[in-house]
């Protein structure tokens, strides 16, 4: 066969193999991806799992299938994974070589360095021939979430004013004890009541014994953060890392308080990826259930603020709460902050602040520090007062 021959046939098998990739390439490819979790918190590693199968005759020499993953979730290195990082987000590109009617799984483990909602919606698939003289491409539709939870930190590593209630381990209910609820006897005081001596264990130890109560939770704790780091801050959080430790401490003061038993709610003046257009302010709630709901909504926020804090907490005041302790996490504190906090104490409220500081995000101090400089400031301002 002549050398123009052996041309003219080479490039007519060119011609038709170009065509059958273009044409049947990309049909009958599934793939799927999910992650081996649904939530998870802040720092722990996961797994992402993408399954792609070729149900067709037609091998695929190369496959190369890409996908916008935001900089928060960070993949651990692979042969068959090429990451591109930007400041925000990264190119995430899987390489695959498909014979006819074959499966490919492949497990990536994934750090979870930020908290946030991660959804993947959609991919991009290339495939072309084995010479690579064409190309075809293909957008696939994608449902992929990923909720990472505010790391959980020690109580003793947020800085908690000295009264609070929370500081104190053994303190699991509120000051009010309750005549119904018994906690075993106790030696009679001087001011105890006649019908509250245990006669029984007073005749057993020979000594006036009464019997001791038990503290109720009629009270509910709401856990505040405020997303504005300056009184002239606008929409955008402008030292998101501040508030992301704010949330941490909510997360974790949540996590204690209902795995102690107190109905616990959450609420800042910021919004969530799913409800643009209202602060967030979650009930008082118990229970396991509960506590997922509360780190759900905290995963979710948006790093922006709706309101100035002091418009949220104004609301509070206009609606009369009562009987509520809040924990305010906040990196100052306002006039107009300070006169709601007064009404909201009035009104029979318990108002705790827990100071958000970058000298708490460097280590120069540390959460006991933090809460000795609180109480004096506050009681400098209310010696002011």
């Amino acid at each position: 066969m002549s050398i123009p021959w052996i041309l003219f046939v080479a490039c007519v098998v060119l011609f038709v193999q170009m065509r059958i990739y273009r044409r049947y390439g990309l049909r009958k490819l599934q793939y799927s991806r999910h992650f081996n979790v649904a939530a998870c918190y802040e720092g722990d590693e996961v797994e992402m799992i993408e399954r792609i199968a070729n149900r067709k005759l037609l091998p695929l020499p190369w496959l190369r299938l890409e996908s916008m993953i935001h900089a928060g979730l960070r993949f651990r290195g692979q042969f068959n994974l090429d990451i591109k990082s930007g400041q925000f987000f990264q190119n995430h590109t899987s390489v695959f070589h498909l014979q006819p009617y074959m499966q490919i799984t492949r497990t990536h483990r994934v750090v979870c360095a930020k908290r946030g909602h991660y959804l993947l919606q959609s991919a991009t698939l290339t495939c072309g021939d084995p010479i690579g003289l064409q190309r075809s491409y293909k957008q696939l539709p994608l449902s992929c979430e990923l909720l990472v939870y505010p790391r959980v930190v020690p109580l003793a590593d947020i800085p908690l004013p000295s009264h609070s209630w929370l500081g104190d381990l053994a303190v699991r209910r509120w000051i009010v004890d309750d005549p119904f609820l018994l906690a075993g006897v106790r030696e009679y005081r001087s001011g105890d009541a006649l019908n509250r001596v245990n006669w029984s264990a007073t005749a057993r130890t020979g000594s006036l014994q009464v019997h001791k109560r038990d503290y109720t939770a009629d009270h509910r704790l709401m856990i505040y953060v405020n997303f504005d780091v300056t009184e002239q801050m606008w929409k955008d959080v402008s030292d998101p890392e501040l508030i992301e430790l704010g949330l941490s401490y909510a997360a974790s003061l949540a996590t204690y308080a209902i795995r102690q038993g107190v109905e616990t709610g959450f609420g800042c003046n910021g919004y969530t990826s799913d409800a643009k257009n209202e602060t967030v302010r979650v009930p008082a709630g118990s229970g396991q259930d509960h506590l997922q709901t509360l780190l759900e909504t905290m995963a979710r926020l948006e790093m922006a603020r709706y309101v100035g804090i002091d418009a949220f907490l104004e609301r509070d005041v206009a609606e009369g709460v009562t009987q509520q302790d809040i924990v305010l996490i906040t990196s100052f504190v306002s006039d107009a902050m300070q006169t709601h906090i007064d009404s909201l104490r009035r009104a029979g409220n318990a108002v705790d602040i827990v100071p958000l500081t970058r000298a708490l995000l460097t280590g120069s101090v540390d959460a006991g520090q933090a809460a000795a400089a609180l109480a004096a400031e506050e009681r400098g301002s209310y010696e002011t007062r």
